[in-house]
């Protein structure tokens, strides 16, 4: 069998599992290639249908083309979408773009780490655990309404692969969290051949990593194989430059790169010309520790 057919099968797999054991289950998609691998993962799990809702926390800050295609899936697909917001931080202006032009030293100041905090770590724990408003995707009008549905979900399918960032290497297909979300790396279950823990204390908040053994390369491949459309800003538009990892705008940068389709992505990568340079390295709000120390406190 070939190696995307075992990788395709085992995360099946682990997306069904999930489904059966957890009643309360939703699905983050952050509209980058991974996340988007696992939607379309999940749509061949189910025949077509997905059986939970997605959710996306909206920054404010992706660029637009990303909200567009979201949207535009979302309609396409017949999804349960569901959008989260840090809304008082937004209107308050405590993120990084709002505040970069004050001096150093001054107290309202944010950083890029801080922004993260607020914007995604925060919205995701409070948009997960049902304390602040959802909003849902209207299939009929287009339009996002205030979700009346304020339970928790408990089962989080994440789109996280070992080899994309150091601390993700440290998770298990099932990576139980504590009751405020946080994330105890020495405190994982063992998890031998395909031998997984799914039976876990009714309530604890579980996140469920079905791309765990993907690669960036095993990921674009998967795209050429399923012609699974993708977002153009991670390709050249004639400027030298793409983007390899998708965030938000004041905190991302492009690659040197001049591939302007799949095929010379997986190139690129094949030539061993990025083997030495981070996937994430145009995250700018990643830092030394910064990405896991979010990561423990709750952030995907």
């Amino acid at each position: 069998m070939e190696l995307l057919d075992q990788l395709e099968q085992q995360s099946v797999y682990i997306l069904r599992e999930s489904f059966r054991h957890f009643e309360r289950l939703c699905m983050l998609w952050s509209i980058g290639k991974d996340s988007t691998v696992l939607l379309w993962l999940a749509r061949k799990a189910f025949f077509g249908h997905v059986p939970f809702p997605l959710v996306h926390i909206d920054t404010s800050y992706k660029i637009p083309e990303m909200i567009a295609y979201r949207d535009r899936l979302s309609m396409e697909y017949k999804l349960t979408m569901i959008v989260g917001q840090n809304v008082k931080a937004l209107e308050f202006g405590k993120t990084f773009p709002a505040t970069q032009a004050l001096p150093e030293g001054d107290p309202n100041k944010i950083s890029r780490v801080e922004c993260c905090g607020l914007l995604k770590k925060d919205a995701l724990a409070n948009t997960l655990n049902g304390t602040w408003p959802r909003k849902k995707l209207n299939l009929k009008t287009g339009q996002y309404e205030i979700d009346p549905d304020k339970q928790p979900y408990h089962g989080v399918i994440v789109g996280a692969r070992a080899d994309e960032e150091g601390s993700r290497s440290k998770e298990r297909y099932f990576s139980p969290r504590d009751k405020n979300s946080l994330w105890d790396i020495g405190d994982q279950p063992p998890e031998f051949w395909n031998q997984f823990k799914t039976d876990f204390a009714p309530g604890t908040h579980v996140r469920i990593h079905p791309l765990l053994d993907w690669t960036e390369l095993h990921i674009w491949e998967y795209i050429k194989r399923e012609k699974i459309p993708t977002v153009s800003l991670y390709y050249d538009q004639g400027n030298g430059t793409r983007y390899r990892s998708l965030g938000c705008a004041p905190c991302q940068s492009p690659i040197k790169s001049t591939a302007k389709n799949v095929d010379e992505i997986i190139a690129e990568l094949k030539s061993g010309k990025l083997k030495n340079i981070a996937e994430r390295s145009g995250r700018l709000q990643d830092g030394k520790h910064g990405l896991e120390e979010l990561r423990r406190e709750g952030y995907m």
